[in-house]
């Protein structure tokens, strides 16, 4: 039995509730034992002390949004490198996401089992995964990477073994594509509901699949022990039809209007904002060279995307963050709590929203997402108090100790 003390941090354990003072955190093996006050705990004197130097001992932050193969890159690039190169860089991606603070994710498309098996069993660093495998899509939607040359240049690599094609039309063919996903190992399914802002061919506003085709994605789910539907949804239609379906998260959301609104607060939908996405696209369009209609694009949605998180947050939409990190540098995640806080979220709000509420909206939160006895030993600690500066959080280097599974991941105090 490995037993760890964390002590001398100020403790904010994810619930909301005000942060404590001269309180420890005691982990065996990957567990916490015990939380509370120093003096109520009976130490032996045999366990190792990470002594938080009067920083903040948080629950390790989850990112619902994240695409752990890519990162974005000039077509010429992409074209000239070797299929399996990629595996190499997502091992990077993976490391620099869980040194960022990041101990768990769920993958938006693009990771396939393998990597899954490689973070799992130790062979690399990364933080816990929950996989879609590949986002179901529409004959030329948002995910279906044919140009207007006529030629299919995807973002990242399809129909290969482990990672099927989603491209799908039809309630026949999107019931067969949703299986063909769980049997590629998903436990939760993407579909693409609306338009996007990377792809060529479409819009954000335009509306993708049917009710029908959706509600039959939803069912699937359903029969494989309850796995859920996360919809990249931005146009207001669009997600309106996947909250009617059923769908348990709205990805974006950047048209949300009152209606939809309506609805995810009678249905208990999750909002994953991402509202990081279209402002790193603007920042790094020269150096990656993203796509020009990706870059009006997002000129044309930002102030709405930002308008339409407000909106979602005054009226107590479930919100968790997420990033669409991949579109940009991963281990910028935590760029996303500055954001939301900017657009009126209180820091402690936003803390909670990639903690407990992000917890629940990958089904995790018996194990994860506060500090509580019993739970898995995720936790974090930042140099000073994050709800003094929550942008402070962008800085890596305020990133002292990375703790997953009870594991040091990170300790560069």
């Amino acid at each position: 039995m490995v037993r760890k003390i964390v002590k001398n941090g100020l403790i904010i354990d994810g619930t909301g509730s005000e942060p404590k003072k001269g309180q420890i955190v005691v982990i065996v093996n990957n567990r916490i034992e015990f939380i509370g006050k120093e003096e109520d705990f009976q130490a032996s004197g045999d366990e190792t002390v990470i002594d938080a130097q009067g920083g903040t001992i948080l629950p390790g932050f989850i990112d619902t949004h994240v695409h752990m193969m890519l990162e974005f890159s000039p077509i010429a690039e992409r074209l000239a490198t070797p299929f399996s190169f990629m595996y190499y860089q997502a091992a990077e991606y993976l490391k620099t996401t869980l040194h960022a603070g990041i101990t768990s994710v769920r993958d938006a498309l693009g990771t396939d089992l393998g990597v899954k098996k490689a973070v799992d069993e130790g062979l690399i660093a990364g933080p816990r995964l929950q996989l879609s495998i590949n986002a179901l899509t529409i004959t030329g939607g948002h995910g279906d990477g044919y140009t207007v040359s006529g030629n299919v240049v995807d973002l990242l690599p399809s129909d290969y073994p482990g990672m099927p094609s989603g491209v799908c039309d039809g309630v026949e063919e999107v019931r067969k594509k949703t299986r063909e996903m769980l049997r590629a190992g998903a436990e939760v399914i993407k579909v693409h509901a609306t338009g996007g802002v990377l792809s060529a061919t479409d819009h954000p506003e335009f509306t993708q699949f049917s009710l029908e085709e959706l509600k039959v994605i939803v069912e699937e789910g359903k029969f494989r022990k309850g796995v859920k539907v996360m919809a990249h949804a931005q146009g207001a239609e669009g997600i309106k039809n996947a909250v009617r379906a059923g769908i348990h998260s709205i990805e974006h959301g950047i048209f949300i209007d009152d209606e939809a609104i309506e609805l995810m607060l009678e249905n208990g939908t999750y909002l994953v904002p991402t509202l990081l996405a279209p402002v790193a696209v603007l920042e790094t369009a020269e150096e990656t060279g993203m796509p020009e209609t990706a870059v009006q694009k997002s000129k044309e949605v930002i102030d709405i995307h930002v308008a339409s998180f407000k909106k979602a947050h005054e009226a107590g939409v479930k919100i968790a963050m997420g990033t669409d990190a991949g579109v940009f540098k991963h281990g910028t995640n935590l760029r996303e709590l500055g954001l939301m806080a900017d657009a009126g979220m209180t820091p402690m709000e936003t803390i909670v929203a990639s903690t407990k509420t992000a917890a629940e909206c990958l089904g995790w939160e018996d194990r994860l997402g506060t500090l509580e006895a019993g739970k898995l030993a995720d936790l974090i600690i930042v140099k000073g108090n994050p709800l003094e500066d929550i942008h402070s959080l962008a800085d890596n280097d305020t990133i002292q100790v990375v703790v997953k599974d009870g594991k040091v991941e990170k300790d560069i105090r």
